[in-house]
């Protein structure tokens, strides 16, 4: 539909003016320079088969959506957007249109929680295959790939262990074995990372996390390169009816519209945060990828504009790392991440938990910072104070 074509990228090119401009004319009929929200189930046909802006039925497509899914597809640099209720929905419905029963897809070995159980208590299951693998290892992941292997799905930086994979070397493992590359960017966020640029043929989202950034929206998406991939998608995006509401829709377009600067200083003050506790008598490691002695470092250099606003460390113990996320006064102990406020999480037995007992398993002494925008002389007194 006409509503779906992009921005012009000969003429807008910089990121922070596609994240407030691309989708987001102002409204013909009011001038209004916010795209309205289109609270509205169906539309007027003028006649028979005669849609106006090709809208129907708001699960198909609805204008509020739309404008975010051309804002998405923009800022990562894709030829299609979707918008889903969550990032779970999104992976969903991406594994029901590529896979089927009997395919096989590789998968961090240290994912997300939740793309975890998704895999082995769903998709498994259902009939698809699944290996954990290091995805640090180029060619681990090569010896991992067998014939029916659908999909090879990278986390980069990994949630929580901040791992961090070579996208275009595994776009090309992925690509020779005839198979499609994936990539959740939540960590990263299409400011600090494009991964379509890079080879991956499909970015995902839980757009609940830096791109709507403010803690009070839960969404999904998916961007890809390819056109066909993309018209099957919405296909069954529509046909499963998983879809971000306008409300939903318009609170995530809204909080990407300051997603550049807000990632500016996510990442300045965990860099800050990361010096505090490398030199912490009490903290046994700091996982970061912007450490020179990070075994990803070279990688998140070269296909990253900053390190990002995620840092995980290990105490001594886990009654020692329980401890310092039950102390903190300003990082909230809470799950999620992204948000403009500072939290603080035990993944083992938080995020993580339906892991336990899995390869995925998280180290007991773990503890994970989203680091947030606050004064960086509060946040660091506040862990400080944990910590003691």
């Amino acid at each position: 539909m006409d509503s779906l074509i992009l921005m012009d990228n000969e003429v807008h090119q910089g990121f922070e003016t596609l994240a407030i401009h691309a989708g987001q004319e102002p409204d013909p009929t009011t001038g209004a320079v916010v795209p309205p929200i289109y609270q509205v189930s169906t539309y007027k046909q003028d006649g028979i088969g005669g849609l106006r802006g090709g809208y129907e039925y708001s699960r198909s497509a609805n204008p509020t959506r739309t404008a975010l899914e051309v804002c998405l597809a923009e800022v990562e640099g894709g030829t299609r957007g979707l918008a889903f209720a969550s990032g779970l929905a999104a992976e969903d419905t991406l594994l029901r249109t590529v896979c089927k029963p009997g395919d096989h897809v590789i998968i961090p070995d240290d994912a997300y929680g939740g793309t975890y159980r998704l895999f082995a208590k769903v998709a498994e299951p259902w009939g698809v295959a699944f290996d954990p693998v290091p995805l640090g290892d180029v060619d681990a992941v090569r010896a991992a790939v067998r014939p029916e292997t659908k999909l090879i799905w990278v986390e980069t930086p990994t949630n929580p262990l901040l791992g961090v994979a070579d996208i275009a070397a595994l776009a090309a493992v992925a690509h020779d074995a005839g198979a499609l590359l994936v990539v959740d960017n939540t960590f990263a966020s299409p400011y600090l990372q494009r991964p379509l640029t890079l080879g991956a043929d499909v970015v995902v989202h839980s757009t609940t996390k830096y791109i709507g950034g403010h803690s009070d929206v839960v969404g999904g998406a998916l961007i890809v390169a390819d056109a066909d991939l993309g018209e099957r998608l919405t296909y069954h995006q529509n046909a499963m009816g998983a879809v971000a509401g306008p409300f939903d829709a318009w609170l995530t377009l809204r909080g990407i519209k300051t997603l550049g600067v807000r990632m500016d200083r996510h990442c300045s003050n965990a860099e800050k945060v990361v010096e505090m506790l490398t030199r912490h008598p009490a903290v046994r490691e700091v996982l970061y990828p912007g450490l020179p002695e990070h075994p990803g470092h070279e990688v998140a250099a070269k296909q990253m504009r900053k390190f990002g606003g995620m840092v995980s460390f290990r105490m001594k113990s886990e009654e020692a790392a329980v401890a310092v996320c039950e102390r903190t006064r300003l990082f909230i102990l809470g799950e999620s991440l992204g948000g403009v406020e500072s939290l603080i999480e035990h993944p083992g037995r938080m995020t993580h938990a339906s892991a336990a007992g899995s390869p995925l398993e998280v180290p007991a002494d773990l503890v994970r910072l989203s680091v947030g925008i606050e004064d960086i002389d509060d946040l660091l007194r506040d862990l400080e104070q944990a910590l003691a």
